[in-house]
């Protein structure tokens, strides 16, 4: 049983607008490489999660978790 690493990578590059080559190329990864890792195919190295963080300038535990992230829509997730 393979562990499974949750991600923001997908709704990260679309908030910045940037392409899975172009974070591949910031990253110096195969683009194929960020969309096996958008779709789970795939879990990052600790070096390459943190490089994806710090790309993003945000914490890594805004980009990855071993829980699935609640859902932008979710009432938990709404402002009062």
């Amino acid at each position: 049983m393979s562990e499974v690493v949750y991600n923001r990578i997908a709704m990260l590059r679309a908030e910045r607008g940037i392409s899975r080559r172009q974070l591949a190329e910031a990253l110096g990864v195969h683009y194929q490489t960020i969309g096996y890792l958008e779709r789970g195919e795939f879990s990052p190295s600790l070096h390459l999660a943190l490089r994806i963080a710090r790309h993003f300038e945000v914490p890594v535990e805004v980009v990855f978790s071993a829980e699935p992230f609640p859902r932008l829509g979710d009432p938990l997730t709404r402002s009062a």
